[in-house]
């Protein structure tokens, strides 16, 4: 019983410094990854004590890597490492390589390890945290960026690495040993005969088993046999002396191309998600914060150490073998200079397979939990130091002579609704000139056919003027961003007293002061979602005539409350009352209609 409720006493706190943690770490843009290694250390020895022994969760936790390597290999299809190949295995090996060069040889000869050990060191350090940067990108919406898609080509090679070292470090501790007993021979064919049987038994075996159990229709049996197929590759090939990552990993990579795939990942993730923070858990309880106090200088100088070696490496891979310019193959440093996941699980091993020392370990684990800390701070420190510069387009000179006879209407903005307009326009053979500052919207409208599109930003005078808005009727405004809407109707209105304005306009604060420019708003959500509700409403039992009546009304009321509202819109508190009011107004005026279809029956 005394066990009983001291596992549940540790599961208590496990959950509650997760929830409590991670949460905070990603409220201060620092990563989940970082937030669990917080709360190891918040609730270890080193802090608050309440869990004593962190050992006795490492085994769990260990399923947590083990997990994580089954979905990477269900993500690495070979069809997508095909296209991929030259940024992955190109790019990503030049850096994993010069990075655990570099600090190998720094490891060996600058601070005295062994040679096995600084191979360790040095291929762990150079790995970086996929999860981690690809937050940051995607936080950052860069990930489609030039310096996005490398990064994420890196990790996806680094990931890929980080297997064959996971099973190259109990060869390493354990070189001298094997050789000397003489059985290396009979240990590679038990390693082969395992993977061999992994290789045979995924492509013959698990797919029948997943047609099966789909057949049954249970979630639970699903879930149960997804488990089982990570688990057991895993035993099976630490059976054979190799690590449990790589067995997992194999079984991934076997179902990648499986018709079970999406299905799998969907029952493992939320496994892997819990008992991988476990791990980056029981990884922050075995920092020793006190070498942080007692030794900081040599502590910051690692962490130091660590970024200014991998960051200017990562520069000239991403400059010379990526392509890419001084300031994102500068972010490209920044993102990857931090160690990663990888690298605890490497180093927990090489300190349980005697290649570290405990105290190097510790000071190991502090350098890459700081260098991860460090990580936005940097990215940040660069945001307000160097703006980036956007790229400047190559406009043909065809798309900038504007050349226009007599246009009836101008439209400001190839977007969606641009270009539904000029379509209708054109339908009715109505002159028209069109304005647009992207090249690629302009050559996406010319490849539909010969479009009187030209570049020119409209909120300049001469490119007005080469347009012949004097000349037109009508000014349409279809950009999708409100301040420059705004700007062109308040030009045009300067520039061309006379002219009619329709604007596209983003929200009914929008409209509010497009009203006052004496433009005609058009709400570009309101209409879709009129005939969206209808639909509902259809949907619902009504028939077509009560649906059209109900949208025509709510359309009325809607609009009278807009201008009723426009007369106040710069009083809150006046918006707030006219919007409660319309509110009641507009369910009496339902009520109201509903009576009178009854008693039409």
């Amino acid at each position: 019983m005394p066990h009983e409720t001291s596992l549940l006493q540790a599961a208590v706190v496990f959950l509650l410094a997760a929830v409590v943690a991670v949460p905070l770490a990603k409220r201060l843009q620092l990563g989940a990854v970082l937030g669990y290694l917080l709360a190891g250390v918040l609730i270890g020895p080193a802090v608050l004590s309440l869990i004593d022994d962190p050992q006795s969760v490492s085994h769990i936790s260990e399923l947590g890597v083990v997990l994580l390597l089954f979905i990477i290999g269900l993500e690495l299809s070979p069809r997508r490492l095909w296209v991929m190949r030259k940024s992955v295995f190109g790019v990503g090996l030049a850096q994993v390589l010069l990075t655990g060069l570099l600090i190998g040889t720094v490891a060996m000869l600058g601070f005295g390890q062994p040679f096995n050990t600084s191979v360790v060191l040095g291929l762990g350090l150079a790995l970086s945290s996929t999860a981690f940067g690809l937050q940051i990108l995607a936080e950052r919406k860069e990930l489609t960026s030039p310096h996005g898609r490398l990064a994420f080509a890196i990790l996806l090679f680094q990931d890929i690495a980080a297997i064959p070292l996971i099973a190259l470090v109990p060869l390493l501790s354990g070189a001298s040993a094997a050789a000397s007993s003489g059985g290396d021979l009979g240990q590679l064919l038990k390693v082969l005969g395992s993977i061999g049987l992994v290789v045979i038994g995924g492509r013959y075996l698990l797919r029948p088993v997943f047609r099966i159990v789909a057949k049954t229709g249970l979630q639970e049996v699903s879930t149960a046999t997804a488990l089982l197929v990570v688990i057991g590759t895993a035993w099976l090939m630490e059976l054979a002396g190799v690590s449990m990552a790589l067995g997992a990993f194999l079984a991934g990579l076997l179902l990648a191309d499986s018709e079970y795939r999406h299905e799998l990942e969907s029952q493992i993730e939320p496994f892997k998600g819990l008992l991988l923070g476990l791990f980056f858990i029981s990884v922050g309880m075995t920092a020793e914060i006190g070498l942080l106090l007692s030794q900081p200088l040599v502590v910051l100088a690692l962490t130091a150490l660590l970024i200014v070696l991998k960051l200017p490496l990562l520069f000239l891979v991403g400059r010379l073998a990526g392509g890419l310019g001084a300031q994102s193959a500068l972010r490209l440093g920044i993102v990857l200079a931090a160690g990663g996941e990888f690298a605890f699980v490497v180093f927990q091993m090489g300190r349980d397979q005697g290649l570290f020392e405990p105290r190097v370990h510790s000071f190991l684990v502090l350098a890459i939990t700081l260098s991860m800390a460090v990580t936005p701070l940097l990215m940040l420190l660069m945001a307000r130091l160097i703006k980036p510069k956007p790229l400047p387009q190559v406009v043909p000179p065809e798309y900038q002579d504007i050349d226009s006879d007599a246009p009836r209407v101008v439209i400001s903005g190839m977007g969606r609704m641009g270009q539904v307009v000029a379509r209708i326009l054109r339908a009715q053979r109505v002159p028209f000139v069109a304005l647009d500052t992207e090249v690629e919207t302009i050559e996406l409208s010319r490849s539909l056919g010969r479009m009187p599109i030209f570049y020119g930003d409209p909120l300049r005078p001469e490119i007005l003027r080469a347009a012949k808005v004097e000349q037109a009727e009508l000014f349409i405004i279809a950009t999708d961003d409100p301040e420059i809407s705004s700007k062109t109707a308040e030009l045009i209105r300067r520039l061309y007293p006379h002219m009619k304005i329709i604007a596209r306009a983003r929200n009914r604060q929008h409209v509010h002061r497009l009203l006052d420019l004496g433009a005609i708003p058009i709400r570009e959500t309101f209409h879709s979602s009129l005939e969206m509700s209808h639909q509902t409403l259809v949907g619902l039992g009504l028939n077509q005539e009560q649906a059209t009546a109900r949208i025509r009304r709510f359309k009325q009321h809607d609009e009278e409350v807009l201008e009723a509202q426009h007369r106040v819109y710069n009083d809150k508190a006046a918006v707030l009352q006219t919007a409660r009011e319309a509110r009641a107004e507009l369910e009496t005026l339902f009520d109201a209609d509903q009576i009178e279809e009854r008693g039409v029956k």
